[in-house]
């Protein structure tokens, strides 16, 4: 927290206000991509595969997992010091910062100007009162709840967008998770640059910026309502959303075909009929054969399997089922893409203009203080609870969990995709009515606070 409060400040301190959108979209764009640099290196070892029934080999297994895990840390903690010594070299004040200082000095506050004669000291006394006038400006107050809101919709999303792809694409999870790393990593790296870019190479004011933000919100809501139309449609999957060809019913994978086979629940592995149903598992389709062809894992003799073309494999046995999802022979996945990328870019782009106006929302001698002040709401709003809204939203939308034998609920095996779909959609569309919505609100506040200096001014010189 120091390098993203004090790093913000000390850039925008020594240029002026027009450069300060590029190098902080540089500076947010490579944070972005930090961020998915590491998740990629990462992720091999987020879960261990044991595959030896020793206790003693799984217990060396683990270890080495754990040492691997912390080879991993350490390098990138190792990266870290190395490019904090450079920053030992630089002074206090870079040459020729004292001309955008007196500019900005001379610059009137967006809000509360009477903050800009205020002194404080260093004693604790000094920070309470000096957290409370912050906390009291109500612009920093509304786009600290855009960071918050913004922050809400992409770790939500970060959590939620690969079951989504999985379920709704028939995705393999690593292929999943990779999209959704596409997706958002260079979205939000190029949202943010681009967002910086544009506000200072068009020299926007703070009034501009508002604008800026409004409009980039309201861009990114139509693409994520766009998106809602785009859906595969669902496969029909044997004792959960169609019955056993007339037997069997709903909710319940046992029926009088496969009730001799005595299968387990707790192993999930899907096979597609040609029937164009899916099955749990090929005990739950009845299949009493199995072959390996070409890579791929077929099935015979399936007593639930009665209806649909059966295409004969090499040496002429006719194939029931094969292993995997059903191909719902769905196209839509790059125009998804598409709207998503664009929607999670356009908006990033909000992100620098709105650290811009809240440093020009307090004086020079807060400017750390707001940051902080920002970034603890954006914590406590955003990072903290989108993980957990989109876990507890995300269970509602699983129609056949994982229960094992004594009764505890597992991990979720098959989602509604409808639900899925509404489920993300809709918090990502709340989350940026909600931009829009704080903006619109600072907007209005700014306005009001203008005319009231207008009319100051009036009575004064009357």
């Amino acid at each position: 927290m120091p390098m993203y409060i004090l790093g913000v400040t000390y850039i925008y301190d020594n240029i002026s206000t027009y450069m300060a959108g590029i190098y902080l979209g540089i500076a947010d764009a490579a944070f972005v991509l930090g961020y998915g640099l590491g998740y990629a290196v990462g992720s091999p070892n987020l879960r261990p595969s044991f595959n030896h029934s020793s206790e003693e080999e799984v217990n060396d297994n683990f270890l080495l997992w754990q040492f691997n895990w912390f080879v991993g840390f350490l390098f990138a903690t190792l990266l870290a010091w190395f490019t904090f010594f450079p920053f030992l070299c630089f002074p206090h004040r870079l040459p020729g910062a004292h001309k955008p200082k007196q500019q900005k000095e001379k610059e009137p506050l967006a809000f509360y100007k009477k903050l800009k004669n205020m002194k404080y000291g260093y004693n604790l006394q000094d920070l309470f009162h000096a957290l409370w006038s912050l906390l009291r400006n109500p612009l920093l107050m509304c786009y600290s709840m855009c960071k918050a809101t913004e922050a809400l919709a992409t770790i939500g999303a970060a959590e939620f967008l690969p079951k989504y792809l999985e379920s709704q694409f028939l995705l393999s999870p690593s292929r999943a998770t990779l999209l959704t790393g596409i997706i958002l990593v260079p979205g939000s790296a190029l949202g943010n640059f681009l967002g910086g870019f544009i506000v200072s190479k068009l020299k926007m004011s703070s009034r501009s910026q508002m604008k800026f933000i409004v409009i980039t919100s309201i861009i990114s809501l139509l693409l994520l309502i766009l998106n809602i139309f785009i859906k595969c449609e669902r496969v029909k999957f044997a004792g959960i959303t169609a019955n056993y060809e007339g037997t069997g019913s709903l909710g319940n994978l046992t029926a009088p075909c496969n009730a001799h086979c005595g299968c387990d629940r707790s192993t999930y592995s899907s096979v597609c009929g040609r029937d164009e149903t899916e099955y749990f598992s090929p005990c739950f389709a009845g299949c009493l054969a199995s072959k390996h062809l070409d890579y791929e894992k077929t099935f015979y003799n399936c007593s639930c399997i009665k209806h649909g073309l059966a295409n004969a494999d090499s040496e002429a046995d006719p194939i029931d089922a094969t292993s995997g999802k059903c191909n719902t022979k769905c196209y839509a996945l790059p125009l998804f893409f598409a709207f998503f990328f664009s929607s999670i870019a356009f908006s990033s782009s909000a992100s620098i203009p709105i650290t811009l106006i809240i440093l020009r929302t307090v004086p020079h001698n807060l400017h750390s203080l707001g940051i902080a002040v920002t970034y603890t709401t954006l914590r406590l709003f955003g990072s903290i609870p989108g993980p957990l809204l989109f876990q507890l939203t995300a269970s509602r939308s699983c129609i056949y969990w994982d229960i094992n034998k004594c009764g505890d609920k597992g991990r979720c095996w098959i989602y509604n995709k409808l639900k899925m779909m509404f489920i993300l959609m809709g918090f990502c569309i709340f989350c940026k009515l909600a931009t829009t919505f704080f903006t619109l609100l600072a907007f209005f506040k700014y306005n009001v606070s203008r005319v009231g200096s207008k009319n100051a001014k009036k009575r004064s010189k009357k």
